[in-house]
């Protein structure tokens, strides 16, 4: 996280931190892919790690006064199961999944969105894939209505989401 600021004061525009280490191959190093052992392997190894480094960025940015100007933003590409497997863990979950952001003129302080009692089916203001990068888009300073090209010369608009009202 350290480099991804160091790039982002650099001119970089866009940088990913990827939090695993080890064998990513068979799912034997140490990722948040918990298919079994999830509770254990979250709280204590995985997540000690992600909450230090993230609180540090965090303080490290407003500190430096970048924060407004740089966001941040946690992610999986899909959700967990709300049911726990025979594993001990969670299994892949495409309905239900929790996104965090910081700065980039986002307001602090807020919940959007909410599901059920399980945590299977969104219950209020679901917000899909498309509509998250709506919102990044737009607080890089990106129109979401944009039109990119395709190799052929195909109009494509950049995304069909929303942006959040996040900001």
């Amino acid at each position: 996280m350290l480099l991804a600021r160091r790039l982002a004061e650099a001119g970089v525009p866009v940088t990913t931190v990827y939090c695993a280490a080890g064998d990513l191959n068979g799912s034997k190093g140490e990722h948040f892919d918990t298919h079994a052992d999830n509770f254990n392997k979250l709280k204590e190894r995985m997540l000690p790690p992600l909450d230090q480094a993230s609180a540090a960025l965090l303080t490290d940015q407003k500190e430096r006064g970048t924060l407004d100007e740089t966001l941040v933003v946690w992610l999986t590409e899909f959700g967990r199961t709300p049911k726990i497997n025979r594993a001990s863990g969670r299994d892949h979950y495409p309905n239900v999944y929790s996104v965090a952001f910081a700065g980039g003129g986002v307001r602090g302080g807020q919940v959007y969105g909410k599901s059920d009692w399980m945590g299977a089916e969104p219950a209020e203001s679901p917000g899909g894939p498309p509509d998250l990068h709506a919102t990044i888009f737009h607080a890089l300073g990106i129109d979401d209505g944009t039109m990119i090209h395709d190799l052929d010369g195909r109009p494509l608009t950049l995304t069909d989401g929303q942006p959040l009202p996040l900001f």
